[in-house]
Protein backbone atom coordinates (compact mmCIF):
# COMPACT_ATOMS: atom_id res chain seq x y z
CA UNK A 1 0.00 0.00 0.00
CA UNK A 2 1.16 3.35 -0.94
CA UNK A 3 0.89 6.11 1.30
CA UNK A 4 -1.15 8.02 -1.39
CA UNK A 5 -3.84 4.74 -0.78
CA UNK A 6 -3.72 4.81 2.33
CA UNK A 7 -4.07 8.40 2.75
CA UNK A 8 -7.24 8.32 0.62
CA UNK A 9 -8.63 4.59 2.33
CA UNK A 10 -8.66 6.37 5.92
CA UNK A 11 -9.63 9.79 5.04
CA UNK A 12 -12.96 8.13 3.03
CA UNK A 13 -13.24 5.57 6.32
CA UNK A 14 -13.20 8.29 8.50
CA UNK A 15 -16.15 10.47 6.43
CA UNK A 16 -17.35 7.34 5.64
CA UNK A 17 -18.18 6.62 8.97
CA UNK A 18 -18.77 10.21 10.53
CA UNK A 19 -17.15 11.42 13.74
CA UNK A 20 -18.61 9.63 16.74
CA UNK A 21 -16.43 7.47 17.90
CA UNK A 22 -13.76 10.29 18.75
CA UNK A 23 -10.68 7.34 19.76
CA UNK A 24 -11.47 5.56 16.35
CA UNK A 25 -11.06 8.86 14.23
CA UNK A 26 -7.89 9.95 16.24
CA UNK A 27 -5.71 6.70 15.49
CA UNK A 28 -7.26 6.99 11.22
CA UNK A 29 -5.69 10.96 11.28
CA UNK A 30 -2.88 9.91 13.45
CA UNK A 31 -1.83 7.58 10.78
CA UNK A 32 -2.96 10.12 7.84
CA UNK A 33 -0.32 12.64 9.09
CA UNK A 34 2.41 9.39 9.47
CA UNK A 35 1.48 8.66 5.53
CA UNK A 36 1.60 12.35 5.01
CA UNK A 37 5.16 12.84 5.92
CA UNK A 38 6.18 9.30 4.34
CA UNK A 39 5.24 11.19 0.98
CA UNK A 40 6.27 14.67 1.52
CA UNK A 41 10.22 12.92 2.77
CA UNK A 42 9.39 10.77 -1.04
CA UNK A 43 8.43 13.90 -2.53
CA UNK A 44 11.53 15.96 -1.05
CA UNK A 45 14.13 12.74 -2.57
CA UNK A 46 12.22 12.86 -5.96
CA UNK A 47 13.29 16.83 -6.20
CA UNK A 48 16.91 16.38 -4.45
CA UNK A 49 17.71 12.95 -7.06
CA UNK A 50 15.83 15.49 -9.83
CA UNK A 51 18.19 18.39 -9.18
CA UNK A 52 21.68 16.22 -8.92
CA UNK A 53 20.44 14.89 -12.36
CA UNK A 54 19.66 17.77 -14.00
CA UNK A 55 23.01 19.56 -12.57
CA UNK A 56 24.90 16.81 -13.58
CA UNK A 57 23.70 17.00 -17.48
CA UNK A 58 24.13 20.19 -17.46
CA UNK A 59 27.73 20.70 -15.90
CA UNK A 60 26.17 23.12 -13.22
CA UNK A 61 28.36 21.13 -10.05
CA UNK A 62 31.27 23.01 -9.26
CA UNK A 63 33.80 20.98 -7.09
CA UNK A 64 35.74 22.85 -4.97
CA UNK A 65 38.49 21.27 -2.91
CA UNK A 66 37.90 21.24 0.60
CA UNK A 67 38.53 19.26 3.89
CA UNK A 68 37.11 15.99 3.86
CA UNK A 69 36.90 15.46 7.86
CA UNK A 70 34.32 19.02 7.81
CA UNK A 71 32.27 17.34 5.85
CA UNK A 72 32.53 14.20 8.10
CA UNK A 73 31.57 16.10 11.02
CA UNK A 74 28.58 18.04 9.62
CA UNK A 75 27.14 14.95 7.92
CA UNK A 76 27.68 13.10 11.99
CA UNK A 77 25.67 16.14 13.27
CA UNK A 78 22.72 15.95 10.79
CA UNK A 79 22.04 11.97 12.39
CA UNK A 80 23.40 12.98 15.97
CA UNK A 81 19.68 13.37 17.49
CA UNK A 82 18.60 9.65 15.57
CA UNK A 83 21.52 8.43 16.63
CA UNK A 84 21.49 9.52 20.44
CA UNK A 85 17.87 8.00 20.62
CA UNK A 86 19.14 4.79 19.75
CA UNK A 87 21.80 5.23 21.82
CA UNK A 88 24.19 4.60 19.38
CA UNK A 89 27.86 6.57 18.99
CA UNK A 90 29.45 7.59 15.61
CA UNK A 91 32.98 7.33 15.34
CA UNK A 92 35.09 9.78 12.94
CA UNK A 93 38.39 8.81 11.72
CA UNK A 94 39.77 11.11 8.95
CA UNK A 95 43.33 12.67 8.76
CA UNK A 96 42.95 16.78 9.16
CA UNK A 97 44.63 17.39 6.14
CA UNK A 98 42.41 15.10 3.76
CA UNK A 99 41.50 17.23 0.69
CA UNK A 100 39.41 16.41 -2.22
CA UNK A 101 37.64 18.48 -5.01
CA UNK A 102 33.82 18.10 -4.21
CA UNK A 103 30.87 19.95 -3.85
CA UNK A 104 30.76 19.70 -0.03
CA UNK A 105 27.09 20.23 0.88
CA UNK A 106 26.21 17.05 -1.74
CA UNK A 107 28.80 15.09 -0.20
CA UNK A 108 27.39 15.83 3.38
CA UNK A 109 23.48 14.84 1.80
CA UNK A 110 25.71 11.45 0.80
CA UNK A 111 27.70 10.74 4.04
CA UNK A 112 24.42 11.76 5.82
CA UNK A 113 22.27 9.23 3.86
CA UNK A 114 24.49 6.51 4.63
CA UNK A 115 24.99 7.39 7.94
CA UNK A 116 21.06 7.19 8.67
CA UNK A 117 20.58 4.00 6.98
CA UNK A 118 23.61 2.60 9.35
CA UNK A 119 21.74 3.98 12.21
CA UNK A 120 18.18 2.97 11.48
CA UNK A 121 19.45 -0.98 10.67
CA UNK A 122 21.75 -1.01 13.98
CA UNK A 123 21.15 -2.41 17.49
CA UNK A 124 20.34 0.15 20.10
CA UNK A 125 24.06 0.57 21.94
CA UNK A 126 25.92 -0.34 18.87
CA UNK A 127 28.27 2.22 17.29
CA UNK A 128 28.96 3.55 13.20
CA UNK A 129 32.42 4.22 11.77
CA UNK A 130 32.82 6.87 9.61
CA UNK A 131 36.58 7.15 8.27
CA UNK A 132 37.96 9.19 5.27
CA UNK A 133 41.45 7.77 4.08
CA UNK A 134 43.13 7.81 0.88
CA UNK A 135 43.59 4.46 -1.35
CA UNK A 136 45.38 3.53 -4.60
CA UNK A 137 42.89 1.48 -7.14
CA UNK A 138 44.68 0.51 -10.25
CA UNK A 139 47.46 2.64 -9.81
CA UNK A 140 44.95 5.72 -8.93
CA UNK A 141 44.98 7.64 -6.20
CA UNK A 142 41.54 7.84 -4.63
CA UNK A 143 39.72 9.41 -1.58
CA UNK A 144 37.76 6.86 0.15
CA UNK A 145 34.65 7.76 2.53
CA UNK A 146 33.26 4.50 4.61
CA UNK A 147 30.28 3.80 6.42
CA UNK A 148 30.14 0.85 8.73
CA UNK A 149 27.60 -0.62 11.09
CA UNK A 150 27.37 -4.10 12.66
CA UNK A 151 23.89 -4.00 12.16
CA UNK A 152 21.55 -6.47 10.65
CA UNK A 153 23.53 -6.96 7.69
CA UNK A 154 22.15 -8.05 3.73
CA UNK A 155 21.89 -10.78 1.77
CA UNK A 156 24.08 -11.13 -0.82
CA UNK A 157 21.33 -11.66 -3.62
CA UNK A 158 20.02 -8.16 -2.82
CA UNK A 159 23.52 -6.51 -3.21
CA UNK A 160 23.58 -5.71 -6.92
CA UNK A 161 20.56 -3.86 -6.92
CA UNK A 162 20.94 -1.79 -3.63
CA UNK A 163 21.46 1.44 -5.48
CA UNK A 164 18.12 1.17 -7.61
CA UNK A 165 15.41 3.84 -6.92
CA UNK A 166 13.20 2.21 -4.40
CA UNK A 167 14.70 -1.23 -4.26
CA UNK A 168 14.32 -2.55 -0.59
CA UNK A 169 15.66 -5.59 0.73
CA UNK A 170 13.74 -5.65 3.49
CA UNK A 171 10.36 -4.20 2.58
CA UNK A 172 8.49 -4.93 5.62
CA UNK A 173 11.31 -3.38 7.98
CA UNK A 174 12.31 -0.71 5.50
CA UNK A 175 8.82 0.78 5.69
CA UNK A 176 8.35 0.35 9.53
CA UNK A 177 11.82 2.18 9.74
CA UNK A 178 10.21 4.88 7.57
CA UNK A 179 12.72 4.84 4.19
CA UNK A 180 11.99 6.55 1.30
CA UNK A 181 13.51 4.00 -0.62
CA UNK A 182 15.67 6.86 -2.92
CA UNK A 183 18.23 7.23 -0.42
CA UNK A 184 21.20 5.33 -1.94
CA UNK A 185 20.11 5.90 -5.01
CA UNK A 186 20.81 9.63 -3.97
CA UNK A 187 24.43 8.71 -2.92
CA UNK A 188 24.86 6.46 -6.48
CA UNK A 189 23.80 9.98 -8.02
CA UNK A 190 26.65 12.57 -5.94
CA UNK A 191 28.94 10.06 -6.28
CA UNK A 192 28.57 9.99 -10.22
CA UNK A 193 28.21 13.71 -10.50
CA UNK A 194 32.03 13.65 -8.72
CA UNK A 195 33.28 11.01 -11.34
CA UNK A 196 33.29 8.70 -8.29
CA UNK A 197 31.69 5.52 -7.16
CA UNK A 198 29.90 3.84 -4.34
CA UNK A 199 30.03 0.38 -3.58
CA UNK A 200 28.92 -2.25 -0.41
CA UNK A 201 29.96 -5.45 1.79
CA UNK A 202 27.86 -6.71 3.71
CA UNK A 203 27.05 -9.89 5.75
CA UNK A 204 23.94 -10.80 7.30
CA UNK A 205 24.51 -10.43 11.01
CA UNK A 206 27.52 -9.37 10.82
CA UNK A 207 26.75 -5.42 9.71
CA UNK A 208 27.48 -3.59 6.22
CA UNK A 209 30.30 -0.77 4.63
CA UNK A 210 29.28 1.60 2.29
CA UNK A 211 32.11 3.47 0.32
CA UNK A 212 32.13 6.31 -1.67
CA UNK A 213 35.40 6.93 -4.05
CA UNK A 214 36.56 9.92 -5.23
CA UNK A 215 39.16 10.52 -7.64
CA UNK A 216 42.05 12.55 -6.20
CA UNK A 217 43.88 14.25 -9.26
CA UNK A 218 46.19 18.01 -9.27
CA UNK A 219 43.90 18.32 -12.89
CA UNK A 220 40.56 18.54 -10.82
CA UNK A 221 38.61 21.49 -11.83
CA UNK A 222 38.44 23.71 -8.80
CA UNK A 223 37.89 27.38 -7.76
Amino acid sequence: MTPVTSIKGYAETILDSGFEDADQTKKFLEIIVRQSNQLHAIVDDLLSLSKIEQDTDKEGIVLTRGKVKYVLNAAAQVCSLKAKEKDISLNIDCPEDLEVAMDSTLMEQAVANLVINAVKYSDPGSQVKIWGYEIDQDDKEMLAISVQDYGVGIGKEHLPRLFERFYRSDKARSRKLGGTGLGLAIVKHIAQAHNGTVSVESEIGKGSVFTILLPVSHDDEVS
